[in-house]
């Protein structure tokens, strides 16, 4: 089996069977990635370039990891420290690039639908590292993975997504692959940081307490709030913030079941999750980043035309 598709943009675009061989291939990875010579000669003759326009620590060292296991040749770059600062354009920069027979490029970008508009100019695969606030498809791919992994499967499951969703790439990726795969999907938040068309949209159930999003999931996957990309005061401050939001240890204890908590990365500790939460034994934050590379190099082993029997 092969994916359906030559670049990965976004889990709009991927159909249930693509998703479920990036994590069947992605379980191949894991177990690579257990032995004690965790490098495969897989991409051996392919060039991969990393083109970051937005700061990014975890996301750029997962994929840079993943391409070094998969043996691939690897170019970084930054916008900050480039022609870019210049005035160079997206386009003329990755024509530069690929003069020098790039193969594959992984992409942060701070416009929505940058990725798109590469794919459309250029004969290499792109992999959407980010975009705006439109999709972070690989982080959807290693948050499915990690819930498969701990609970089994995504069918029927319930899955809240709990904090800043108006700003969050990470909520849209999540709600598309999870509807896709059968899980009920809810949103949680202040009023302010849930989009009104969110219900009628999307078909996920909204919800503003807290607590009752808590009763209703089997996983809560809290969102950092991003106060980088908000332009207004969307909510009184940090600490009234986590007072009505935050996901603290006392609220759990009222639960009458026990939920699995997770969160992308990087944590605002005692903004949207408190440390004795996030450190606690519900948590699966480490291992959705131990995840994260053996999703991507399922990915990029995908995309360079491999197929599902990845040893």
């Amino acid at each position: 089996m092969q994916l359906s598709t030559k670049h990965l943009l976004g889990i709009r675009d991927l159909t249930p069977q693509d998703i479920q061989l990036i994590l069947t291939t992605a379980g191949h990875f894991k177990e690579v990635l257990q032995r004690p010579v965790k490098k495969v000669p897989t991409l051996r003759d392919i060039t991969i370039v990393n083109l970051f326009y937005e700061n990014s620590t975890r996301t750029r060292m997962s994929f840079e990891l993943a391409e070094k296991r998969l043996s691939a040749d690897v170019m970084n770059f930054s916008a900050s420290a480039s022609s870019v600062s210049k005035g160079e354009t997206l386009l003329d920069t990755v024509n530069n690039i690929l003069s020098m027979k790039v193969d594959m490029v992984v992409m942060r970008h701070s416009a929505s639908g940058a990725p798109h508009f590469l794919a459309k100019h250029i004969p290499a695969s792109i992999v959407n590292a980010g975009d705006g606030i439109n999709e972070h498809p690989t982080q959807a791919l290693l948050d499915a993975f990690s819930i498969q992994e701990k609970l089994g499967s995504l069918e029927g499951k319930k899955i809240a997504l709990i904090g800043d969703i108006m700003h969050s790439r990470v909520a849209l990726s999540n709600i598309y692959l999870l509807k896709k795969m059968g899980a009920e999907v809810m949103v949680a938040g202040p009023p302010t940081l849930i989009p009104k068309y969110m219900k009628e949209s999307f078909d996920v159930e909204v919800e503003y307490n807290l607590q009752k999003a808590l009763e209703w999931c089997d996983v809560a996957n809290v969102l950092r709030i991003q106060l980088e990309r908000q332009n207004q005061v969307l909510f009184s401050s940090l600490r009234e913030y986590n007072l009505a939001y935050g996901v603290k240890r006392e609220v759990l204890d009222k639960l009458k079941k026990e939920i699995v908590i997770m969160h992308p990365g990087p944590i605002n500790r005692g903004v949207e999750l408190d440390s004795d939460v996030a450190d606690s034994k519900q948590s699966i934050i480490l291992q959705q980043v131990e995840n994260g590379v053996a999703v991507r190099m399922a990915v990029l082993y995908l995309l360079a035309g491999g197929n599902a029997n990845a040893n």
